[in-house]
């Protein structure tokens, strides 16, 4: 993959940040000027940090590491699950369940169920069931599957972590630090590098 140009950045409006009333001081060597009331990002920075994550990202991949893809909110969701899906990663698109880093023993438990639940359904056995009791499986996995769907290959826990918007995410940044383990952010002008 080849690196990404200021040119494509300023054309894809990656340089437009939050109203300037909503900044975080943190950001302010990230940030170009304002116009309109509205924080221009400065691009020359935003490069460079891009590279480095495309960079780091390379060197996981290059190891055989796996990237969790984190994205909840309802712009973002589609674009996630989808890039995940064409680069067999696991992600989140539904809601970040507290503990899914963290107490990921007990989240496996519910993988484990969910896929039992999809066996059920792929041999016919909750056929053999009574029908209230097929509807309760039923429910019960397309709640799994909302939730986990996306983690359910994911046998450990990911070599690093790329979030859409860290200030939406962050139980997902806190429980990362808390395990080392890698986050890689887009982050706005009103949220903390």
């Amino acid at each position: 993959m080849a690196a990404v140009t200021m040119r494509q950045m300023l054309e894809a409006g990656v340089h437009f940040g939050h109203q300037t009333r909503f900044w975080n001081p943190k950001m302010a060597p990230y940030i170009f000027g304002h116009r309109n009331k509205i924080h221009i990002v400065n691009l020359e920075k935003t490069v460079v940090m891009f590279n480095d994550a495309l960079n780091e990202v390379r060197k996981i991949a290059s190891k055989k590491g796996n990237v969790l893809f984190v994205a909840t909110k309802r712009q973002a969701r589609e674009i996630i699950r989808e890039e995940a899906q064409r680069a067999g990663s696991p992600y989140v698109d539904y809601r970040w369940l507290g503990g899914m880093l963290t107490n990921f023993k007990t989240v496996q438990l519910s993988i484990k169920r969910l896929k039992e639940l999809e066996a059920m359904i792929e041999d016919g056995s909750i056929d053999k069931v009574s029908k209230k009791e097929g509807l309760m499986f039923r429910r019960e996995l397309e709640k799994l599957e909302r939730s986990l769907g996306g983690i359910k290959d994911m046998t450990g826990l990911p070599s690093a972590i790329f979030v859409i918007d860290v200030g939406y995410q962050k139980g997902t940044v806190t429980e990362a630090i808390k395990l080392g383990i890698p986050v890689i952010g887009v982050v706005d002008t009103n949220h903390s590098p």
